[in-house]
């Protein structure tokens, strides 16, 4: 094929291979994304047969990056950033100190790479795949949880993170400032990330909103769509080239400005379908750029790598959320989401190697312990509620450390008596259980909730909150649910529903339940496990709005 149709059939090899691939993948019962990676190995330059254009793919999966960021800042509130700063701030910068040591201790001391050498690599191994994590909150519904919220706001501060160490790489290579200047450097970069993040709250927040408003008016769903990607990439690249921000940060804080808008939902279905196409290429881009050869000639190398993401760096991560006072949940979540690696490691070895500061074989290795990493992660989230009930079913420790000495585990002693005698019990404070308790007005309530910001809200403004995991009696004594008419699970995942409404009644036995299932056969499942109240999500809507229609 000539050179002009590079492109097409880069795509075409692409997108075919994947759904292939991806196919037999399902069947396997393995995630999908395993098969966009073999598919990108085999259209790769380093496997026989068709070989696709790597930097094309590269510069097309970018695309994907921005516009999979782009999506999370429409559904990633400023208050939602903010609130985890507690957690994420201090949290990804150690656990960054943490991994860059181990992987440039494992490069220095076992295989004799000078120390720029050394701090490159290990660094390359701190930093998450946001493509990755995104996909594994997505496809579990944890995204918009506390535990997600907080992950992904650990990979906003090491994208900030990383936008430096870039800027700084030059140095280690000799290449650039040095000695007195490395300082004016470092408050350059800071001063341009915050000049950036400052104009996007601040006129961002206008622009956006006024130009989606007058792309509405035409009643074009066309050129909606095309303005909706056009802000997306257009800020990203535009923040790269202006402010020296990756464009993943600029297309997230792109979608973060526009939620403030009443076009962030249309913004985000509109965009959906692109995003998937280009998150596909970015796993197969990944694959591209594997040498299979590195597992025969290495495999003591490529082990001690895949052991530095796999268990250092989610230790490392795990102990820092407990140690931060945090539930085992999220320090189980935070770990797994954090045991991979992506795009921002390839940056980094790319610059490194045009800087001829790191070998031939760092990237080699940094690839094949990206591949198997974000082959291994969605089986790794599908073990942490597994895991996290085994340990406390086993570890005592573990069981007090879940239930430590905590002033929020703890309901209030001047908390009113009428609030606890048939009060409402609601598990889980996300979008349905804060709508449900704004709804039910002054009726008692008792919010039970694992994660820490948003119970200090609740108690800050006077509502009765628990912190804790409602499975554990202790948290339900809390809730006084002995007392409660109702029990309302407003939680996106159900499955721990049944041990759960099993446990409230042996505290209550006249105790009624609510759920919300989301498909019929969720529906007759917490039927027979004894709940007496279970609403069809969608039937639950078409009731209200037949309400509506016939008042």
């Amino acid at each position: 094929m000539h050179d002009g149709m590079t492109l097409i059939s880069t795509l075409a090899a692409a997108f075919g291979l994947a759904l292939v691939l991806g196919l037999l993948a399902q069947w396997a019962r393995l995630p999908a994304l395993v098969g966009y990676l073999l598919a990108g190995v085999l259209i790769g330059p380093h496997t026989p047969g068709f070989v696709g254009d790597v930097h094309l793919a590269q510069q097309l999966s970018e695309v994907g990056v921005m516009l999979l960021m782009f999506g999370v800042g429409l559904h990633f509130s400023v208050h939602d950033l903010v609130s985890v700063k507690g957690i994420a701030l201090p949290g990804a910068l150690v656990q960054m100190t943490a991994a860059t040591a181990m992987g440039a201790a494992l490069a220095h001391g076992g295989w004799g790479w000078d120390l720029a050498a050394s701090l490159v690599f290990g660094l390359a191994l701190s930093v998450a795949s946001t493509v990755v994590l995104l996909r594994a909150l997505e496809s579990r519904e944890l995204l918009h949880t506390g535990n997600g919220r907080i992950a992904v706001g650990w990979l906003v501060v090491e994208d900030l993170a990383m936008v430096l160490a870039l800027v700084l790489m030059p140095v280690l290579g000799g290449k650039g400032q040095t000695g007195g200047n490395l300082a004016l450097t470092i408050v350059t970069t800071l001063l341009a990330v915050a000049a950036f993040v400052a104009v996007m709250l601040i006129a961002g927040r206008r622009l956006l909103p006024w130009l989606l408003w007058q792309v509405n008016r035409t009643g074009s769903r066309e050129l909606f769509t095309l303005a909706t990607v056009a802000a997306a990439v257009g800020l990203a690249v535009g923040a790269a080239a202006l402010f020296g921000v990756s464009v993943a940060l600029g297309a997230f804080f792109a979608g973060l400005v526009l939620r403030e808008s009443a076009f962030s939902e249309r913004a985000a279905h509109e965009s959906l379908p692109l995003r998937d196409a280009f998150a596909v290429l970015f796993f197969v881009a990944v694959g591209m750029l594997f040498d299979p050869r590195v597992l025969i000639d290495e495999p003591l190398a490529v082990l001690a790598t895949v052991a530095v993401i796999l268990v250092g760096k989610t230790l490392a991560a795990g102990v820092l959320v407990l140690l931060l006072r945090y539930p085992l949940s999220t320090a189980l979540t935070v770990a797994v989401s954090l045991a991979q690696i992506g795009e921002f490691s390839f940056i980094l070895l790319g610059l490194g190697q045009s800087l001829k500061l790191v070998p031939a074989d760092a990237t080699s290795l940094v690839v094949a312990g990206a591949i198997v990493s974000i082959a291994l992660n969605p089986l790794l989230f599908s073990g942490v509620e597994p895991l996290r009930r085994w340990v406390l079913k086993r570890s005592a420790w573990a069981r007090r450390l879940e239930a430590r000495d905590d002033p929020l585990a703890e309901l209030p002693a001047d908390t009113p008596a009428g609030a606890l005698a048939g009060q409402i019990v609601i598990v889980g404070h996300g979008a349905l259980g804060t709508a449900l308790r704004e709804q039910l007005g002054g009726r008692p309530v008792v919010v039970v909730d694992r994660d820490r910001e948003v119970i200090e809200a609740l108690r800050t403004a006077g509502e009765a909150a628990v912190l804790g995991d409602a499975g554990e009696a202790m948290t339900l004594v809390q809730a006084h649910i002995a007392q409660a008419a109702w029990l309302v699970v407003a939680l996106a995942d159900v499955r721990g529903v049944p041990a759960l409404l099993a446990l409230a009644r042996q505290l209550n036995p006249g105790l009624r339940c609510a759920v919300l299932a989301h498909t019929d056969e969720e529906q007759q499942w917490l039927r027979d496990a004894g709940v007496s109240h279970v609403l069809r999500s969608q039937q639950a809507l078409a009731e209200a709005l037949a309400r509506v229609v016939m008042a």
